[in-house]
């Protein structure tokens, strides 16, 4: 019943994935301490390439984006040069590859970028502490101006282009799981009375900004984006959240994305507001290439597909224990099973 998952899928008329098995975003904290992807890094995509898409791990836009250690970057030449040499690896092994690009938001921490503000839509700390890191306290952050907006928007387009250069075949905004442009898109983390709060126009203004600038400067057949309409990381629900997504959903129709993906880790989850889950809440009002996750296995995976809840499985964990994970669904071999205690290193 999973043979759906091994026929190709064309993206667009330039992007033709061998199967409909993405590698989801993984983060794993593995860069160098100059946020430079390693030799260990560009090993680790390779052996993954037979998947129809690789999602790099969330990669940090600029020094201010970033919230957990050690993450990848794409704004300095070594950066770029570090990431030519997995995506080379990746492409030498028929893979195809599209960077994350992330911003953190209010969950970013001074501590990574020597000090300075913290963005964010509004003035709303999320409580908690630095994941790895536990002796550091999230801060309260600083609402972003209009002029600081404007730039980030820049930061984004130049992010995108530098992931070109090092040799990606596209990108996928991380407008998930409660980071920058999610908190933007929930009343939770949005408190603004400018032009980017109060109405689902307003709050979708600097996400659907961040689209269009991306594709401008890469293509409408390279930009990709991820969201989480269901408020569940970082983040508190709020009813009017539907509304907010309802707007944004409709406007991303008119558009050309690569894909959509889903931001979840759990696809069984219901949200109230959404009046179901998440998943079933965008293929509602969104027709085009969508990409699932959040738990599925390839069977469940598969049978998603068959009723046309999406189009495209991102598969997350089970490719950390796996790497060969697309080779052993083929054979019908037992896949290893994940444990925590593999993120300790890449294999």
């Amino acid at each position: 019943m999973t043979d759906i998952l091994f026929n190709s899928f064309s993206l667009n008329d330039t992007i033709k994935l061998s199967n409909r098995i993405a590698m989801a975003p993984l983060t794993r904290c593995m860069a160098d301490d100059n946020l430079v992807p390693t030799q260990a890094m560009a090993d680790y995509y390779a052996k993954r390439a037979d998947s129809g898409l690789i999602i790099s791990e969330a990669t940090t836009i600029r020094p201010d984006a970033q919230g957990y250690p050690n993450t990848p970057g794409l704004f300095t030449a070594p950066q770029i040069a570090g990431w030519k040499r997995v995506t080379d690896a990746v492409h030498a092994n028929g893979g195809k590859i599209f960077a994350q690009l992330w911003h953190t938001g209010r969950v970013a921490h001074p501590h990574f970028f020597d000090g300075g503000d913290v963005l964010a839509p509004s003035a709303e700390r999320v409580e908690g502490t630095v994941p790895r890191m536990r002796d550091l306290t999230y801060v309260v952050p600083k609402a972003a101006t209009a002029d600081e907006i404007v730039q980030l928007v820049s930061d984004y387009a130049k992010a995108a282009e530098n992931a070109i250069e090092a040799g990606f075949d596209g990108i996928e905004i991380h407008g998930a799981n409660g980071y920058l442009i999610d908190q933007f898109l929930h009343h939770d983390a949005n408190k603004r009375t400018d032009e980017y709060g109060q109405t689902p126009e307003n709050m979708a203004r600097f996400p659907l900004a961040v689209v269009d600038a991306i594709a401008n400067a890469i293509g409408w057949h390279k930009t990709a984006l991820r969201i989480s309409p269901g408020a569940y990381f970082n983040m508190a629900g709020d009813e009017r959240d539907s509304d907010v997504f309802k707007y944004l959903l409709a406007q991303l129709e008119q558009r050309e994305l690569a894909y959509l993906h889903l931001g979840l880790f759990d696809d069984t989850m219901k949200f109230d507001y959404l009046g179901g889950n998440a998943t079933d809440f965008v293929r509602a009002h969104y027709s085009k290439a969508l990409m699932g996750v959040g738990g599925y296995t390839a069977e469940t995976g598969s049978q998603a597909i068959n009723d046309n809840r999406f189009d495209l499985l991102a598969i997350g964990r089970p490719f950390i224990a796996n790497p060969d994970y697309v080779a052993k669904l083929k054979s019908g071999d037992a896949l290893t099973e994940y444990s925590d205690e593999m993120l300790a290193e890449l294999v």
